[in-house]
Parts: C-alpha cells; structure tokens; sequence
C-alpha cells in the first residue's frame, strides 16, 4: 500500500517490416548488433514530449552509432502532436516518427499519414491489449510501450485493506468510515466524464461500440436497448434526486481535494492522479467494483511510436523502432522516464511488485482498449452532456436513448 507511482496514459507505438540486409521474415528478432544498415548520410527526425524525450535520446545514440544515420529529436506538447502531424505529413514537413495515442490511430489512418509495421517475433514480448489497440483493420500501425486505466482508489486508513468487489459494498465501507462522503468521482464539473464513469457502465452490459470477433471495433453503438437503460436508471439513482454521490460539482481537481483531505472514502482515478494524493498516507489500488453484476471494464489507453505514411528513410525508422526501441533496455529507460503501466510484458511484470502499479495492471486487464476508430470523435460531446442532464435528475431513459439516436446517427458513416 505504498503511495508511490509513475503511470498515466496509455501505450506504444510501431514496428517494422523487416530490413533489407536483415535475416528472415520477423525482423522482431535482431538485435542491434546484428544490423548491417548503413544510414550514413540520412536522417530521422522524431517528435518526442518532453517526458519521454530522455530515453528516446538513449537508444538514438545507440543508434546513430551503428547506422551512421542521424536522429533529430523535436520536442512537442503532446495535446498538439495529433493535429500537426496529420496537417505536416502530406507536405512533407511531418516527422518520420512520432509519439502518440492509440485512440489517434483512426484519424491517423483514415488521413493517410500512418504506415503500417511489422514486430515480427517481438510481438510476444508485448501485452496482447497493447498490439490490439495498435492495430486497425487488421494491420498493425505503432510500436506500443505503455498502457493506462482509471481504477479504484481506496484510503487504507479510513476503510481498511479489503477491496470492495460491488458498487454497494463500496457505499456501505465508505459511510461506515465515517467519511463526509463515502466515494467521490470526477464527472468533470457540469462537462461530463464518461470515461471515468465507463467502468460502471460496462459493468451493467453496455459498451460504447460493439467488437467484432478479431476484438476491433465496429461502428455499431453497443450502449443500447436493456443494459443502456439500465446503466442510465442506476446513474440516475446515484445523482441528484437520488443518493447524490454523483455529483455535477465534482471536476478533476475538487475530486482529488476531496479525496486527499480524507472528506472521500474512496475514488475512481487514474494514475496520473496518484501524485495528487499528497496527504492520504497509505492507499490502495484495485478493480472498480460492479455496480451492474459484470465485470467493471474501464477504458485502457495506449502509447506508443508511428511511423510517417511519406517517410523518406522508411527502412531506418522501422529498424529504429523495432532493434532500438523495441528493447528491454529502451523500454525500461522509458518507464523511467515517465512511469507508465509497459506494453513490454516482462517489464510489467517486474514494476508490479508496486502494489499501486499492480492495482492499475489488475484494473487494465478488466478493460478494453478505448475504441481507436475514427467514429468515436463523434460521441464524446453527446455521451457526456445525456450523462450530465441525468445526473441533474433528467428522466434517465428517455435523456439516454436520445443520445443513443443522436449518436447512432453521428456515428453512421
């Protein structure tokens, strides 16, 4: 119960096809010293945030070393990357390689500025969860390397060590604590946060688009019929003319006020947010608890590395993703550098000693990755506002099943 962390959003991006020069078909498995390319003369230039911008430099001077290429490292604000790649790309002025979301990775591709990769063998070093939502119709595009997911977080001094495994069960520890409140979770003020709220709504049977059966999205709204209704009934109960622990006053940073001065039992968080909690002295990280009977599925989110559509040195970006990157050492470096749940399998293994980082892993796996299709833009503003007006005590079935028509016919194309 260590308050201690470095995870956040999530996942990795981007693989190659294997190198001229290169053995064999599953260019996943050379290692740099194996590698005969010779990029003397070329250069890679790679958008990189600041956080992650110290190991990504490592495993670039590894490489400028046996390649003779060159790597020119831009440091980007990660909120701007989406849109300047898919707008600097077609001219010609875009990166080779970029970091990025996996939830990008529609946009990216219907736009025509992403390439597809190939990890060869070194896909089994990846979380399967990872892979998945790295790739779109089938094909790969990114080299994942961390993933996220929001979770509950429980203060160990107020109700004890025992996980709740039910919304209810939750409730009941949380008012016997003696607590102001017995769980508090950002609904992002009057704006609406479906995403943290997703667990709960996943646990009643109802995801935001159906999967087909290679586990990629469709655009087929699944928060319908019998289980939407019954999500959107139970939020109604919880908000404003019903017990109220849902409350449209609650944004990011009052929720975690609430929760680090002890006023809150429990919260639904990320673990971005673990830092946040500066005066809670023993926490605990686990599942979010049922309130529908299923499984509570959060949203998992992925990071990782792409590879430019109209890159001129093609082969050298997916050698430097796939030999460099691709890496233990690369990915430990990068967990060091900004603490995030590895895509590397035996990575994650090893950080989970943590028990707050196990408990993000634990409610990851619960999840699915957020839906990387293009369609998903089209919901988020109609999704929070019904979940909004229900929490303020609008008629919960019949405010959610006109979101349903309206994102339904939002979504359609």
């Amino acid at each position: 119960m260590r308050k201690k962390l470095g995870i956040s959003a999530l996942a990795f991006a981007s693989v190659a096809l294997l190198l001229a020069g290169c053995s064999g078909g599953g260019g996943g498995s050379a290692t740099p010293s194996e590698t005969k390319i010779n990029g003397k003369g070329a250069e890679l230039v790679v958008w990189v945030d600041a956080n992650r911008e110290p190991a990504v430099k490592a495993a670039a001077v590894d490489f400028e070393k046996a390649t003779g290429a060159k790597v020119t490292l831009v440091k980007k604000n990660f909120g701007d990357i989406r849109n300047d790649f898919i707008n600097q790309v077609p001219t010609g002025q875009g990166p080779d390689i970029t970091i990025g979301a996996h939830d990008w990775l529609g946009a990216l591709v219907e736009a025509g500025v992403v390439d597809t990769i190939d990890l060869g063998d070194k896909a089994s070093e990846f979380n399967p969860k990872a892979i998945q939502a790295m790739t779109y119709n089938g094909q790969l595009y990114a080299l994942p390397y961390s993933l996220e997911a929001v979770a509950l977080v429980q203060n160990v001094d107020l109700v004890g060590d025992t996980a709740p495994t039910t919304w209810d069960q939750m409730i009941q520890m949380g008012k016997a604590s003696g607590a102001e409140r017995p769980v508090v979770i950002n609904t992002g003020g009057q704006a609406g946060d479906a995403y943290t709220m997703y667990g709960n709504q996943t646990s009643f049977g109802a995801p935001v688009f159906m999967q087909d059966s290679s586990g990629g999205y469709t655009n087929e709204v699944g928060m319908g019929g019998a289980a939407g209704d019954a999500f959107a009934t139970w939020l109604g109960s919880q908000g404003k003319t019903g017990t109220g622990y849902i409350s449209t006053t609650v944004d990011y940073d009052t929720n975690n006020q609430l929760f680090d001065t002890g006023k809150a039992a429990f919260t639904i968080q990320g673990p971005w947010a673990i830092a946040a909690f500066k005066d809670v002295k023993n926490l605990k990280v686990s599942p979010i608890p049922s309130a529908g009977g299923q499984k509570a599925g959060p949203f998992v989110g992925v990071q990782g590395f792409y590879v430019s559509s109209q890159s001129k040195n093609a082969l050298l970006a997916q050698e430097f993703l796939v030999n460099y990157l691709a890496t233990a050492d690369a990915q430990k470096a990068l967990y060091e550098a900004d603490p995030r749940i590895p895509a590397w399998t035996a990575l994650a293994q090893s950080v989970s000693s943590d028990p707050i980082i196990a408990g993000f892993i634990a409610s990851a796996e619960q999840g699915e990755p957020m839906p990387n299709i293009p369609q998903m833009g089209s919901v988020w503003d109609l999704w929070n506002a019904a979940q909004v007006q229900i929490i303020n005590g609008a008629d919960p079935t019949t405010t959610w099943n006109k979101m349903i028509t309206d994102v339904t016919a939002a979504t359609a194309k």
